[in-house]
C-alpha cells in the first residue's frame, strides 16, 4: 500500500480529484502513533521484555525504561519524576482523581464541584457518585464554552472534596482558565478543596505548569499525543494522601499494583520527548490550519456555525461547526465516502444518538447539536489536507442537500 506524506497512514477513499488517499481529522478520538514511538516500543517488546520488579539485569533495564519515561511526562507539566503515577489511560486518571480524593478525605467532605461540559469520564462519574448520595455543583459554562473562575469559587463550600474543571475542552477546543481557577483555590488556605484538571486534550501540546497552577491532580493521556493507546498518566502532588487505585504487589510508589506496561510506558515517554522538542514550532503552524479550515468552511457553506472560541483560548487543533438542517453522522459518513475522516463529537460517546451535551450546554439549540461535526488536526496535518477537507465537505453537502429540502 501507498502511503501519504502528509498522514503516514494507508490510503482509503476517495477525495477530490478522484485520486486515492485519506485524510485524517479526526485526532482529537485519537493519533496515529509517532515513528519514534512505534520504535520505543519494539525495542521494549523485542529486547527489553523484563519484568521491571525483577532484580536481573533486564528487569533493571525495564524499570529504567519506566523511570526515564516518568521523567519525560513530568517534564511537560512541571512536575517531579515521583508525583507520576501511570495508568491505563485518561479515564481510568480521572476516575482515580476522584475516587481516590473521596476515599481518602472520608465523611467529612461529600461535595463535588465540575463544570457542565466536562469529559463523559468525570460526567458519568459525579452521575453515579449524586445517585450514591454527594452533592454535586455544575458550573455553567458562557455560549464559547468557558467556566468563570469567579463562579466556581462561589460554588465552594465547607465540605467540598474536590474541584474538576478539564483545561481543554474535548469537543469544542475552548481552553478553560485552569491557572485563574487555581490561583483562587490556593487563596483558600491549606483546608481548601482539591483541584483536579482533566488535561488530556491539552496535555503535551499546551503549556501547563501544577506547581504554578495550584494543582493537586491532573489527567494525561498518550493516544491522544501520537502515543499508544492503554496508557496515561495522574499527576498525584507530593505530600498528597490518596488511596491505592489497585492493591497488589504494590507497583507505581503501592498507588497503582501490577505488572507495568513498559512498551506503552516507553511509547508514552518517547511522545513525550517529541512534543518537548518542537511544541511551540507545532502549534504555531496547526493555529495557522486552523484558520484556514475555518476560512474554508465558511466559504464553502456560509450557513455553518462554529462552536467555541474564534482564535484566543482555544487549541489550535479543533475546530467544530454544525451545519443547521443537516444531520452530523450523514455529513460524517459523506466526507468518509470521499477519503475524509472526521467525528460527530466525543469518540467516547459519538455512538449515542443524541444531541451533544456539550452544544446544548452552550445554549444552542438541538438543531445545532445534531447537525455538528468536529475536525481535529494532528502535527502531521498539511496544508493540502485542509484544502481536500473543506473540497470534500462542500462536495458532501451538496450531495445531502435535496434530503435537507425534503424535510422543509
Amino acid at each position: 500500500m501507498n502511503e501519504r506524506a502528509g498522514t503516514g497512514a494507508p490510503h482509503g477513499g476517495l477525495a477530490a480529484g478522484g485520486e486515492d488517499r485519506l485524510v485524517y481529522m479526526d485526532n482529537s478520538s485519537t493519533t496515529r502513533p509517532a515513528p519514534e514511538v512505534v520504535e520505543a516500543m519494539r525495542k521494549v517488546l523485542e529486547e527489553d521484555f523484563g519484568n521491571p520488579s525483577s532484580l536481573h539485569r533486564l528487569g533493571t533495564a525495564s524499570s529504567r525504561i519506566v523511570r526515564n519515561a516518568r521523567k519525560s511526562v513530568a517534564s511537560l507539566i512541571g512536575a517531579d519524576e515521583t508525583e507520576i503515577v501511570f495508568t491505563s489511560g485518561g479515564t481510568e486518571a480521572n476516575n482515580w482523581a476522584i475516587f481516590g480524593t473521596l476515599r481518602s478525605l472520608g465523611d467529612r467532605s461529600t461535595h463535588i464541584v465540575t463544570s457542565t461540559v466536562e469529559h463523559p469520564s468525570i460526567m458519568a462519574t459525579v452521575e453515579y457518585l449524586r445517585d450514591s448520595g454527594y452533592d454535586v455543583t455544575l458550573v455553567p459554562v458562557d455560549g464559547e464554552g468557558f467556566v468563570d473562575p469567579e463562579k466556581v469559587l462561589k460554588s465552594v463550600r465547607k465540605d467540598t472534596a474536590l474541584v474538576s474543571i478539564m483545561l481543554v475542552q474535548n469537543e469544542i477546543g475552548t481552553v478553560e482558565p485552569c491557572r485563574e481557577i487555581g490561583r483562587l483555590l490556593s487563596s483558600l488556605g491549606p483546608r481548601r478543596p482539591r483541584f483536579h484538571v482533566d488535561a488530556v486534550q491539552g496535555f503535551g501540546r499546551l503549556d501547563i505548569d501544577v506547581k504554578k497552577w495550584g494543582i493537586d491532580l491532573l489527567s494525561m493521556s498518550a493516544h491522544k499525543i501520537h502515543g499508544p493507546k492503554g496508557v496515561g498518566a495522574l499527576y498525584v502532588r507530593r505530600g498528597l494522601r490518596m488511596g491505592p487505585l489497585i492493591f497488589g504487589g504494590g507497583q507505581e510508589a503501592g498507588l497503582r499494583s501490577g505488572t507495568e506496561n513498559v512498551p506503552g510506558i516507553a511509547g508514552m515517554g518517547a511522545a513525550c520527548e517529541m512534543w518537548g522538542k518542537d511544541r511551540v514550532e507545532v502549534l504555531g503552524r496547526l493555529a495557522v490550519l486552523r484558520k484556514k479550515l475555518i476560512e474554508g468552511v465558511r466559504e464553502a457553506w456560509p450557513e455553518a456555525v462554529l462552536h467555541g472560541p474564534e482564535s484566543a483560548n482555544v487549541a489550535p487543533y479543533i475546530v467544530h461547526f454544525s451545519f443547521p438542517g443537516f444531520r452530523g453522522e450523514s455529513i460524517l459518513h459523506a466526507l468518509e465516502k470521499r477519503g475524509v475522516f472526521v467525528s460527530t463529537g466525543s469518540a467516547c460517546s459519538s455512538h449515542k444518538a443524541k444531541p451533544s451535551p456539550i452544544i446544548l450546554a452552550l445554549g444552542r439549540s438541538e438543531e445545532e447539536a445534531l447537525s455538528a461535526i468536529r475536525f481535529s488536526m494532528s502535527r502531521y496535518t498539511t496544508e493540502e489536507e485542509v484544502a481536500i477537507t473543506v473540497e470534500a465537505l462542500k462536495e458532501s453537502l451538496k450531495e445531502l442537500l435535496p434530503w435537507r429540502e425534503s424535510r422543509r
